[in-house]
């Protein structure tokens, strides 16, 4: 049976208490609301609940559709293709009338995934401040699916949401790279775009498995199936607030900053004997013994008269784990965890002509405390900018001990995709759009059939065998490495891009875009555009289009080199910059060494004096591979690969 036109069988057979009950009133799904984007071209399904064999019209352009709810009180009635276009008025009518206005017809996307899909554009507005400002196209559509789990059953509704617009009120809550994908195929295809988001950040790729998803994965589905357990989950949620409250206490109790007559953060506390660190960077590094606690953090620097009372902004990178952050004694932020980049408005007044006094209280909770190298440290007044980095005094408020570890309930296998895909289901897209990974490279050797099970799951929960799916390569993280080496995020690339054996499926080689120290890197209009790009071949039929940049294809052996041969090449291999790099080698002892590699026309050849018979080739591979530079004419970056010598 088709799984999509099953529909009142499977995804509604659930919570059939807030369906039924006696009212008569016709409710709609909340992704079915004012602003919507119906997907053009095909069957689209309007669906919600009502009185048991209650009649429910659904009218739209002059046409009017019925349905009979069935004995669950569930309805769904198909709205016959259309054309894109819009607003229109779409009205629902049972015993009651539920008119939807600024009704859209265009393309609807799916996009999911972890925080890099669900970072937003308030995240990198210092990035893209002109997007930002002139953000004004009422045909891009937004609804972002707000994170709940449930582990006992798929919901038929989500929690809450909205649909928005691209305007300057709202843009700043639109996920970063749907927005920068919408923007590039609504230019494209000149119809409507709409993007609904169900991502969360940190989670593993099982947390969207559906249950018959899990089957193939026993020690997953019966750790899905042991939050079903109400106890337990109230149990842990407990564990984990006195794990928190209780590190807070007693850092709250033993900071010596807090303690005396003079709180550290005083521009008038003694800090003579305090020590020396230059930030940014890991205090370890910066002379502090291992420690996890409280250290404050001071610098006086100065201020040109004519700035004194104005108003500014104090960019402090990002900082592990946690901060408070003061000024000339006042209390300018705060952040809880050490991934949000500090950004803390300084208020008009509170700047002064000559000396002035920054203090942080620096947290750290478990590893290694730090100001992230390379990041943005000064402070901003109008077009004045006044450098931070350098000579800071420190001294240690408390030490503590590690804070445990605490248990995300939320990503459990399963319980996302039960409350947040499983709701969508009805709903007729043009394709999906996955941007995760960073979670499961811990474990990356099996990521392929972990793809290949999402994709093949979603499609028979959606009905449509060939549903397009495009996901993002993981980009370049962490420091890079002078020599060749294991990578766990190199393998886990290398799986994301084995898994484009499935058909109907694309990849955004983003190994360019990332940042070393920050694994959610800012540039996400590349990877939009990128997206926007494999989805115009995979969903839209431009199969002569230059969609991607050079996939590797095989490896002959031709004496003591090796000829790689690629797919994708367009108008021509190039290698960016230079030489090429980032080649490596090896033979039958398994160890990899930097190789020579040069273009022969459509191919490069690959060689090392110190492997005379080649086995095994490798291209990128490693964690950020920073001197990657293979390209095609079309100025799309080769993926990372590994391939054995034929």
């Amino acid at each position: 049976m088709n799984a999509k036109r099953s529909f009142s069988l499977a995804a509604l057979a659930v919570s059939l208490s807030c369906c039924v009950g006696g009212f008569a009133a016709v409710r709609l799904p909340k992704v079915l609301s004012d602003g919507m984007v119906l997907q053009r071209g095909e069957e689209a399904r309007i669906w919600g609940w009502a009185d048991a064999s209650e009649r429910v019209t659904v009218t739209f352009r002059g046409k009017a559709f019925e349905a009979i709810a069935d004995e669950r009180g569930e309805w769904t009635v198909g709205i016959e293709p259309q054309a894109a276009g819009g607003p229109f008025e779409l009205q629902v009518e049972g015993e009651n009338r539920i008119v939807l206005q600024d009704v859209l017809v265009g393309d609807l996307w799916l996009t999911s995934g972890q925080s890099n899909m669900e970072l937003t554009m308030e995240r990198v507005k210092e990035r893209f401040p002109e997007e930002v400002s002139a953000a004004n196209n009422d045909r891009i559509r937004y609804f972002k699916v707000p994170t709940s789990y449930d582990f006992k059953q798929e919901r038929n509704d989500v929690q809450s949401g909205s649909w928005i617009k691209a305007e300057p009120n709202s843009i700043l809550d639109f996920s970063a790279v749907g927005y920068f994908f919408a923007k590039e195929i609504e230019r494209e295809k000149g119809v409507p775009i709409g993007v609904v988001n169900s991502s969360v950040g940190g989670s593993r790729i099982q947390c969207w498995f559906s249950e018959a998803m899990l089957e193939a994965y026993p020690e997953e589905l019966a750790e899905a199936k042991r939050w079903r357990d109400d106890a337990l989950i109230e149990r842990t949620e407990s564990s984990n607030a006195a794990i928190y409250s209780d590190w807070d206490r007693a850092a709250q109790e033993k900071d010596q900053g807090l303690r005396g007559e003079t709180p550290w953060y005083d521009p008038d506390v003694a800090d003579r004997d305090w020590s020396s660190m230059t930030l940014p960077t890991f205090w370890d590094e910066g002379g502090l013994e291992p420690m996890n606690g409280v250290v404050w953090f001071r610098k006086s620097f100065e201020v040109p008269a004519g700035r004194a009372g104005k108003s500014g902004m104090l960019y402090l990178g990002t900082i592990v784990d946690a901060d408070e952050t003061y000024l000339n004694g006042v209390k300018v932020g705060a952040t809880t965890y050490q991934y949000p980049p500090r950004r803390y408005e300084v208020p008009t007044g509170l700047l002064k002509g000559g000396e002035n006094v920054i203090a942080i209280r620096a947290f750290s909770h478990s590893g290694r405390g730090s100001f992230t190298r390379d990041k943005p440290f000064d402070l901003v007044v109008d077009d004045a900018t006044i450098d931070l980095r350098g000579d800071w005094k420190y001294k240690v408020g408390a030490v503590l001990y590690e804070r445990p570890g605490t248990v995300f309930i939320r990503w459990k296998p399963m319980g996302l995709y039960n409350a947040m895909i499983a709701p969508l289901v009805p709903l007729d897209l043009k394709g999906v759009l996955w941007y995760q990974g960073e979670s499961n490279a811990w474990t990356p050797d099996n990521y392929q059939e972990l793809l290949n099970q999402l994709v093949g799951g979603w499609r028979e929960q959606w009905g449509r065998a060939n549903l397009p799916f495009v996901w993002a390569q993981l980009p370049n993280f962490m420091e890079s490495k002078e020599e060749p080496s294991e990578s766990a995020w190199a393998r886990l690339r290398e799986q994301q891009r084995l898994a484009l054996e499935l058909e109907h499926t694309g990849m955004a080689v983003t190994i360019d875009a990332g940042e070393w120290n920050d694994i959610h890197p800012l540039d996400k209009e590349t990877v939009g555009k990128r997206l926007a790009l494999e989805a115009r071949r995979v969903a839209y039929g431009e199969t002569e289009l230059v969609s991607s940049g050079p996939l590797i294809d095989s490896a002959e052996r031709r004496g003591r080199q090796v000829a790689l041969s690629f797919r994708n090449v367009g108008g021509g291999l190039r290698a960016k910059g230079g030489e090429l790099m980032e080649f490596a080698i090896a033979g039958g002892d398994g160890n990899f060494v930097w190789a020579d590699a040069r273009i022969a026309g459509d191919e490069i050849m690959v060689w090392s004096d110190a492997v005379p018979e080649p086995t095994r080739v490798r291209y990128a591979w490693a964690d950020n591979p920073e001197h990657a530079n293979l390209y095609n004419a079309e100025g799309l970056p080769a993926s990372p690969f590994e391939i054995e010598v034929e």
